[in-house]
């Protein structure tokens, strides 16, 4: 049975290749093609492969056993992580509006028409790379692989919109051959509101917001299910790397002895981490009814 890690390291290694052979292709059809917009999208491209090579790297680093100075793992180097692919975005979308302005403010050429083939299967693959991606960044409870996934579905609108400015170049014809260069610039403001949607899961995660009531619930209905536990008052989750840490408040008889409330608490322990995997550290305090 593959783990978690070995999942977000397969779909990283997958962003990785992808992004690669993309940067390549839509830089020489760029060129060739007289399409501004085709440039902008292989910059971006160029930038995924150093942040999926990032996300690689949190992952593998995030998912280090405790240690003596890390009690609790390594992974609230995820969210950290994330940060950085958010500064890659902004940085490439900064790059494609600048370049489109400064083109823009250029006359040349219209596009070819065979680099609408080209973006079509570029559209094609980058969403289905997106989905694949995000499934397994779901899957993984990862923070930074889902920021890998939006690098995906970024790409796929930036091309999208250089679909739609090189087909109305091509359409309307001379005069509007810097159609492509406002889809680029477009797209550089979808992308930047992206990296907003990307940046704020993974501050919440890092500053430990309240985000997790689903999680909770499942914990609260199984822990009422072990014997010896009445109810559950407090219930406090934080999500570190791909495990969540809880500490619960297990009401139980206030008439048993120590060692039944300490045996009813490893129980609940256990049971809770039997049930739910994703689950790392988990601190029962017991409350005498």
């Amino acid at each position: 049975m593959k783990t978690s890690e070995q999942t977000a390291v397969k779909a990283t290694y997958f962003s990785i290749i992808g992004n690669t052979c993309l940067a390549i292709i839509k830089g020489i059809a760029g060129v060739f093609g007289n399409s501004y917009a085709l440039i902008a999208d292989a910059i971006e491209s160029t930038t995924d492969i150093f942040s999926s090579c990032l996300v690689l790297f949190g992952i593998k680093y995030s998912n280090r056993p405790a240690d003596a100075n890390h009690p609790y793992g390594h992974g609230r180097v995820e969210p950290l992580i994330t940060f950085l692919v958010v500064g890659f975005l902004i940085t490439s979308a900064s790059i494609i509006a600048y370049e489109s302005v400064i083109n823009i403010r250029t006359p040349h050429e219209l596009p070819k028409p065979w680099t609408l083939i080209v973006l079509g299967a570029i559209i094609i693959w980058k969403e289905f790379s997106f989905r694949l991606v995000m499934k397994r960044g779901i899957q993984t409870n990862s923070s930074s692989l889902k920021a890998d996934a939006w690098h995906h579905r970024s790409d796929a609108i930036t091309s999208v919109a250089a679909f739609i400015g090189i087909s109305i170049a091509l359409f309307l014809g001379k005069g509007y051959e810097s159609a492509d260069d406002w889809a680029a610039l477009f797209a550089s403001a979808f992308i930047l509101y992206n990296s907003y949607l990307i940046f704020r899961p993974a501050l919440g995660e890092i500053m430990d917001e309240h985000l997790y009531e689903d999680l909770e619930a499942e914990i609260r209905k199984i822990a009422v299910s072990v014997d010896g536990v009445i109810a559950t008052e407090k219930c406090f989750i934080r999500k570190s790397g791909m495990k969540f840490h809880v500490d619960l408040h297990a009401v139980v008889d206030g008439t048993i002895s120590v060692k039944e409330g300490h045996d009813i608490s490893h129980l609940l322990k256990d049971t809770l981490r039997e049930n739910i995997v994703d689950l790392g550290h988990v601190l029962i305090h017991i409350e005498p009814n």
